[in-house]
């Protein structure tokens, strides 16, 4: 599954596909907006007649306290293997999928590493803080997010560029 932004200043094309993220095959549409409009993910997103979600433009302030600071992010992580390798399933809690605030997504991530502190790997902070920022948005009640220790790490922006799966395809 691909979803797409299309953001503000170089008017960038952003493809995420959830395939990678932990959500099943199926066919979606495309998300348009600005990169001020998707700092947060709505708990219930509008959207427009033909089931795309609408950017609520007043999500893009952050907040100035943290709603959820004594609510866990993370309900727990799950290692299998896949055809490539490894794979950690991350299942975000509710808190988890709500909280904007400013550090909440390497606080996040800290969870994560203590309940599989094997994930601590080059790459792996990279493609979940790319869950983190970007697959909330697209697809905020996603059951789990995927992360694989085998691939590249090149970085955040690149692992942003290769919507979160540097390193080859989600298979």
């Amino acid at each position: 599954m691909r979803q797409r932004w299309k953001l503000s200043g170089g008017l960038l094309a952003l493809a995420l596909s959830l395939s990678g993220c932990g959500a099943a095959e199926e066919s979606s549409p495309v998300i348009v907006g600005s990169l001020s409009t998707l700092a947060a993910a709505p708990a219930a997103p509008a959207t427009t007649a033909t089931g795309l979600p609408i950017a609520d433009p007043t999500l893009s302030q952050a907040p100035a306290v943290d709603n959820y600071a004594d609510q866990p992010l993370i309900d727990r992580t799950e290692w299998t293997e896949a055809v490539d390798g490894r794979r950690l399933l991350v299942y975000p809690t509710d808190a988890g999928r709500r909280d904007n605030f400013p550090t909440a997504g390497e606080r996040a991530w800290q969870e994560v590493l203590v309940d599989s502190p094997d994930a601590d790997t080059p790459g792996m902070r990279d493609q979940f803080i790319c869950h983190w920022e970007w697959a909330r948005l697209v697809q905020p009640d996603k059951p789990s997010w995927n992360l694989e220790p085998w691939r590249s790490a090149v970085g955040y922006q690149e692992t942003v560029n290769a919507m979160c799966n540097p390193g080859g395809p989600e298979r």
